[in-house]
């Protein structure tokens, strides 16, 4: 090896070595980087694993002296204003929330609803600024979320494992909002229904609340997330019986297409998807034939919306029960 070779490559060295160090010394500043298992148990240890690791909770949060994040909550005893750390400060949030909803909540409570919706309470002088940690890219499971109310808990407070695993109503609540995320390879159901209102709530109900012209989906999820997706990108696969697309034809050459709302003996009605509802007089009808190939639902919905609009609505619509919808 020439001499020359010989400096170069000693200088990739130490440049190389130089980066490893500065990498090190970030990781350091922010409260060091401590790696995950695929399985976190759920207890302080598998939380705080988490808070350090894949939930990148520490980009946003110092606890006490640890770390140098700034933009959201110290979460542990730190100055005047965070004179308890988060598990004795959860326990004087859940007595707000309790006032301020009118629900008991339980110290538990408020730490899964921080962070299954972190909008819900609002610290005086922070903006709502924290992502949707079951939402990618972080993506965290319900386990995962366990594992961090349990660490947190531990920080001042008594740690409940049992109500963690044996969730209140409302915990209960975000759980589920937590599960049909990941259900739907993670979306966020309360972005979820923003696209629901802008896209579908004019043809279906939930709730009593939206249009007619489509089936209600009260309890779809319990036909599936496939069934549920299908039924968006192809909505003529598999039509809901007395939602059938209909073609007709007067004599006059004028056609219309919709669902057949009323059958009678002198007239039908058919409304169209906007919703308009058109009178025909049977004996001006020269055609009238079910269309099995076609709904009155738009197939190229999905264009109008992202990857994550669709990821959203299909969580929002995973959570949707017989007889209730979580918000």
């Amino acid at each position: 090896m020439s001499s020359t070779t010989a400096k170069v490559f000693l200088f990739l060295l130490l440049v190389l070595g130089a980066f490893l160090w500065v990498g090190q010394a970030i990781t350091a500043m922010t409260g060091g980087a401590k790696k995950a298992s695929s399985v976190v148990e759920v207890s302080p240890e598998g939380g705080e694993s988490i808070f350090w690791g894949k939930g990148r909770c520490y980009t946003c949060h110092s606890l006490g002296g640890q770390g140098s994040a700034v933009r959201c909550p110290n979460l542990g005893q730190f100055g005047e204003k965070f004179a308890l750390a988060i598990g004795e400060r959860a326990a004087q949030r859940a007595k707000e929330r309790s006032e301020e909803t009118g629900e008991h909540y339980t110290a538990t409570d408020y730490l899964v609803e921080s962070l299954a919706k972190p909008d819900a309470y609002l610290v005086e002088g922070y903006k709502n600024e924290m992502a949707i940690v079951y939402a990618p890219p972080i993506s965290l499971s319900l386990n995962d979320i366990k594992a961090v109310v349990s660490y947190l808990q531990s920080q001042g407070g008594d740690l409940d494992l049992e109500s963690i695993e044996q969730p209140s109503e409302v915990a209960a609540k975000y759980y589920a909002r937590i599960s049909a995320a990941g259900a739907a390879g993670g979306g966020d159901p309360g972005a979820g229904e923003e696209v629901f209102v802008d896209n579908c709530e004019d043809c279906h109900q939930l709730q009593g609340e939206g249009g007619e012209i489509g089936p209600s989906l009260d309890g779809i999820s319990e036909k599936g997330l496939k069934f549920i997706t299908e039924s968006i990108l192809k909505p003529a696969k598999k039509i809901t019986k007395g939602y059938e697309t209909y073609r007709v034809v007067d004599k006059e050459g004028r056609r219309h297409v919709g669902l057949k709302t009323r059958d009678d003996a002198a007239e039908i009605d058919i409304t169209k998807a906007t919703g308009d509802v058109i009178t025909i007089v049977k004996s001006d009808i020269k055609e009238l034939e079910q269309d099995e190939v076609s709904s009155v639902m738009p197939e190229d919905l999905t264009e109008a919306m992202t990857v994550k609009d669709f990821q959203d609505v299909q969580a929002y619509l995973m959570m949707q029960k017989s007889g209730e919808a979580d918000q």
